[in-house]
């Protein structure tokens, strides 16, 4: 009887909070709703030739910035903004501010680039220049590094190291990339120990994406049993949409060169993987040397992705999401470029007593081409 005295009671009084009964102008509340995010800003820094990168902020704290680049109105399911990215092309962005405690998803900011760029332009570039003297660290406004052993799984044996670093078995004294003075990256595998390797793998993740267009490296490769380089993109989503659903576009990849148990020939390879999407296709012309210098790339178009070696007219891979099975990911949006070589995994297999260290990856420049 009890219970249901105070139970009444509190009846009572959570009906006169809510409705203000007993007149004289007075207490009644209003329920306020929640303040939409701060709509995101696009700022832009010129890249080259009329190319811009684009970066997408807002002010509202642990707000997700989802956006679009095709014109189309962004959503919650839209891809969210992980890096700055290129705009080459004539297009429209367009971004919302969303998913933070306490607000509702901010209005649509949208601004279109009419940049009207030819085909066949050089828009972004590291040449990897160096006027210091001595040997230099790799732009830290474009690079940033994986770090640690076996780092990214496939069985790997070496250590990443970051330029500087001391960590266990990294010397800064002897680092495993660098810029020298004639405008060369060197990306450089050793042996400091019995069964101790480091190297090294460089990201433009967080700090350069782009979408479409053409991008190539100039680059010498090592030939040694058990060396693995790769010049390689994945998707900017990379952690909201984990691998291998971001996408993975390899522009080269190469193992332990001619070993005639290696195919018997030196060759390279291209190849896409995504959800259920897996596609390779090697390179080996006669003569063909991965020691020499060759010139690789890529053209990336929607719905169609394309390798090429010294010649962008000599394309000798295709790959179509009209032909492919799997989910295709490649028109999702942005992604970024890796530079890397590993020692050991799954495919190479491990180094052994024929194997050189140390053994380098030497880039002459990253570039992207409009198309």
């Amino acid at each position: 009887m009890q219970v249901r005295e105070q139970m009444a009671a509190g009846i009572l009084l959570l009906g006169a909070w809510m409705c203000g009964c007993g007149g004289g102008g007075g207490g009644s509340v209003t329920i306020t709703p929640e303040n939409p995010a701060a709509a995101p800003t696009i700022s832009t820094t010129p890249a080259q030739n009329g190319a811009v990168l684009a970066s997408l902020s807002t002010t509202t704290a642990g707000a997700t910035i989802y956006y679009t680049l095709d014109g189309t109105t962004p959503t919650n399911t839209s891809q969210i903004y992980e890096a700055p990215f290129l705009v080459a092309s004539n297009l429209t962005v367009k971004a919302l501010a969303a998913s933070a405690p306490g607000y509702l998803n901010s209005n649509v900011t949208s601004q279109s680039f009419t940049p009207n760029i030819a085909s066949g332009t050089l828009v972004w570039s590291d040449e990897f220049t160096n006027s210091t003297g001595a040997n230099a660290q790799p732009n830290p406004k474009v690079w940033t590094y994986d770090t640690g052993t076996d780092c990214c799984g496939n069985n790997e044996l070496e250590t990443y190291c970051a330029w500087g670093s001391s960590a266990s078995s990294c010397d800064p004294a002897n680092p495993n990339t660098y810029a020298d003075t004639s405008g060369i990256l060197h990306i450089v595998a050793r042996n400091p120990s019995a069964g101790v390797y480091t190297s090294a793998r460089l990201k433009t993740e967080g700090l350069f994406s782009f979408q479409y267009g053409r991008i190539e490296a100039h680059m010498m490769l090592p030939e040694s049993q058990g060396m693995w380089p790769a010049f390689w993109l994945l998707g900017d989503n990379i952690i909201t949409n984990p691998w291998p659903a971001c996408g993975e576009l390899d522009v080269l990849e190469h193992i332990n060169g001619s070993d005639p148990q290696n195919e018997g020939y030196d060759w390279v390879q291209g190849s896409i993987h995504g959800t259920g999407l897996n596609g390779g296709i090697q390179y080996h012309p006669a003569g063909f040397s991965a020691a020499a210098w060759h010139t690789y790339g890529m053209i990336w178009t929607k719905g169609q992705i394309q390798y090429y070696v010294d010649d962008p007219s000599n394309v000798y891979a295709t790959f179509n999401s009209s032909t492919m099975a799997g989910t295709w990911p490649f028109d999702a949006g942005p992604q970024f470029v890796i530079l890397n070589l590993a020692v050991g995994g799954s495919w190479p297999g491990s180094p052994d007593a024929t194997t050189v260290f140390p053994s380098e990856v030497q880039v002459d420049y990253v570039r992207v081409y409009t198309n």
